[in-house]
């Protein structure tokens, strides 16, 4: 796939006559190689192309290269200006269906029933959208700040290792595919990036409930350098618990004597698997 088959990015730019912005997190993506890969990630790996999401599209260079591998697409873009802009240029993929621009919120909007996401995020709310995209169990090629990315596939027991690893875990195969150096943007973002791209998967192991063992990981990885003993009996006021000590005498002793940066996921819903079935005494047992 060659950059000389579409629209040049810089080119792009100036017909819509912006600059971009780092305050409002606007960063565009122009290097050629990069985005020609984009795509490539998804189609390489046999991803389904035939509805692909694609989150803050900007001034169109990675919608141009979507619509060479998709059946449809559709963009997702916040900026009134820049949405107007994508009707615009591409008017002909818009009348002829291939190509819906919805102006809006990517956090806020009704997101249509896509079949893969292919996206260059903006870095701000990239955390949030990952996790509005994610529970869907749709594959995705995403581009992240690096050490966010490097979070979102990291394994036990590593530096990086955390909440951010087991949410996306849960959901998802995770790897970090390709590091993207800060001149591949304009205007370049403080950090270099990464693409990670996901595959949707069940979890080997089961949970009582999703929203309760989120809200478990996040109370207890903000004392990942406690035992998982005192994690539970110090976060109660986040994970909800009304019984701490419950779950605490309910549990296995060797899981509660590890810290959350070394216990693998299925360690995690063990562990909310007792919390969900002891830690409430309000709870109705199921």
């Amino acid at each position: 796939m060659s950059g000389e088959e579409f629209r040049d990015p810089d080119a792009l730019r100036a017909r819509a006559g912006v600059a971009g912005d780092p305050d409002a997190d606007q960063h565009f993506l122009v290097d050629d190689r990069v985005l020609d890969r984009l795509p490539a990630y998804a189609t390489e790996a046999g991803f389904d192309t035939a509805h692909v999401l694609e989150i803050g599209g900007g001034t169109g260079a990675l919608t141009d290269r979507l619509l060479a591998v998709a059946d449809r697409v559709t963009v997702i873009e916040r900026d009134p200006t820049l949405a107007a802009f994508l009707r615009e240029e591409f008017a002909e993929a818009c009348e002829s269906g291939r190509l819906d621009v919805i102006e809006g919120d990517a956090l806020k909007v009704a997101l249509p029933e896509f079949t893969t996401s292919v996206s260059n995020l903006p870095y701000g709310v990239s955390s949030e959208i990952a996790f509005r995209l994610l529970p869907r169990g749709r594959p995705l090629v995403l581009t992240f700040q690096l050490e966010f990315a490097e979070r979102m596939a990291a394994e036990p027991g590593t530096p990086e290792y955390g909440r951010l690893s087991v949410t996306a875990g849960h959901y998802a195969d995770v790897e970090v595919v390709e590091t993207v150096p800060k001149e591949a943007f304009d205007p370049q973002p403080a950090v270099e990036s990464a693409v990670v791209r996901t595959r949707p998967r069940n979890p080997t192991y089961s949970v009582p409930d999703d929203e309760f063992f989120m809200d478990f990981l996040r109370a207890v990885f903000t004392q990942r350098r406690k035992t998982m003993r005192n994690a539970i009996r110090n976060t109660a006021h986040i994970s909800g618990l009304g019984d701490p000590d419950a779950v605490v005498a309910a549990a296995d002793e060797e899981l509660l004597s590890q810290r959350a940066g070394n216990l693998p996921p299925a360690a995690f819903a063990r562990l909310a698997t007792v919390a969900w079935e002891t830690g409430d005494p309000e709870r109705e047992p199921e």
